[in-house]
């Protein structure tokens, strides 16, 4: 027969039952904090921001997702964690940035210039992970070395953007303006520009993907022709930071080897020298940079920058007899015109937000005496005011083809 226990006994065997149980529990959560963040993290998807048709850098595409795309997917595969998409346009602009990574749609943003400027304390970064910028596109057998090599040259420059801005004073430099990379290729290739001054990774891609790389690619330096990228965050999520920089020294070769995937250049950058007016429009550039330079609107306007833009005040003292009915022929000749010269100044398709240089407003200016202004201000120009004189250049008819296209596109605004 077993012997009964003891009061007593029973309460040490009590005491020995909670302090073994206490010491598994201890053993546990020592066990947990041994694992680290990346451990505990395990399981919760790793977020993306993205946008669905951006490519070289990011696509909702599965056999074609782009740069940022495979950098994050590396990410979430070196941090033990799934991934996600929140897919957002990237022409808003800061906006995208509001709306997604601080509006809590997702965990991080690959690409972000790596700036202590931008967007405040709300985002921190990662450690650099790429270099972008502005490149200059030429024929496999040119080699530019400098600003200096331009002189004579038509050049294809992206409409307000850092490039257009430092060209802009260089009377010996023709410009044309372009709205996007896309159409700074086409140019060069269509032989209306000898270079391209354009966003260097889209040209890159389209160079790889659309010229069967016919084309030389030499990226620029300077201030707003290149940042050093990085992966932003929002400044609450410093643990993901922190997670994400112990992991990116692993993954150099793997983002090294899809930057040549998708194209982007990787040659020795020139250095241009940009005017204070140039460096005070670059923190505008970068937001949108993915998509090629400046952010661009659904209704494809886009955001002036400031500085040396010169200015275009339409006076003078000439009449001509009004002129016949223009033909579609004539029109599009002259909006050809003008966008290779004339939008430089005064915007794409006369597309221009500040009112001083803002050719839609001629006829509420200037009612009646339109056509004398216009005539007299094209062929004498205003030197001072940075309108050269275009009488040596084109012809009586290539300036009413100029002016028949100005009247399609008058505003009738009475503000």
């Amino acid at each position: 027969m077993r012997p009964t226990r003891s009061g007593s006994d029973k309460e040490c065997h009590g005491r020995r039952h909670a302090l073994a149980s206490a010491g598994i529990l201890a053993l546990a959560a020592a066990l947990i904090a041994s694992a680290g963040p990346s451990r505990a993290a395990e399981g919760e998807p790793f977020r993306l921001c993205a946008d669905p048709t951006n490519l070289p850098f990011s696509s909702d595409n599965p056999s074609q997702p782009g740069l940022y795309v495979e950098i994050g997917q590396a990410l979430a595969q070196a941090l033990a964690q799934p991934i996600t998409y929140d897919w957002y346009k990237s022409y808003f602009g800061k906006r995208t940035v509001r709306v997604t990574l601080l509006g809590k749609q997702c965990d991080a943003m690959i690409g972000l210039p790596l700036s202590d400027d931008f967007m405040g304390p709300a985002v921190i970064f990662s450690r650099k992970f790429g270099t972008e910028g502005y490149a200059l596109v030429t024929d496999n057998n040119r080699v530019i070395g400098g600003i200096g090599d331009l002189k004579g040259k038509r050049v294809a420059v992206q409409f307000a953007t850092t490039p257009q801005n430092l060209l802009a004073e260089r009377d010996d430099i023709e410009k044309v303006t372009v709205l996007s990379p896309d159409e700074g290729m086409k140019a060069l290739d269509q032989g209306k520009a000898d270079v391209a001054f354009i966003w260097g990774p889209v040209a890159g891609w389209l160079n790889k993907t659309t010229y069967g790389g016919r084309y030389r690619i030499q990226t620029t330096e300077g201030e707003g022709l290149s940042w050093d990228t990085a992966i932003g965050f929002a400044k609450t999520s410093k643990d993901l930071r922190d997670r994400v920089n112990a992991v990116l020294p692993q993954l150099e070769r793997t983002i090294a080897e899809l930057a040549v995937k998708y194209g982007l250049p990787g040659d020795r950058a020139i250095r241009f020298t940009a005017t204070s007016a140039v460096t005070r429009q670059a923190s505008d550039e970068t937001v949108a940079k993915g998509a090629g330079g400046p952010a661009q609107s659904p209704d494809g306007t886009v955001g002036t920058g400031s500085g040396v833009v010169k200015v275009a005040n339409v006076v003078a003292a000439e009449a001509k007899a009004d002129p016949a009915t223009a033909g579609p022929e004539t029109v599009s000749s002259g909006k050809e015109i003008f966008n290779g010269t004339c939008a430089h100044c005064h915007g794409p398709d006369a597309v221009q937000s500040e009112r001083r240089i803002d050719l839609r407003l001629l006829n509420h200016r200037y009612g009646d005496e339109m056509r004398t202004k216009f005539w007299t201000t094209v062929q004498e120009g205003r030197p001072a005011k940075g309108m050269p004189a275009w009488k040596e250049v084109y012809t009586d008819d290539q300036v009413e083809s100029i002016y028949a296209f100005l009247l399609t596109v008058q505003s009738q605004s009475n503000d």
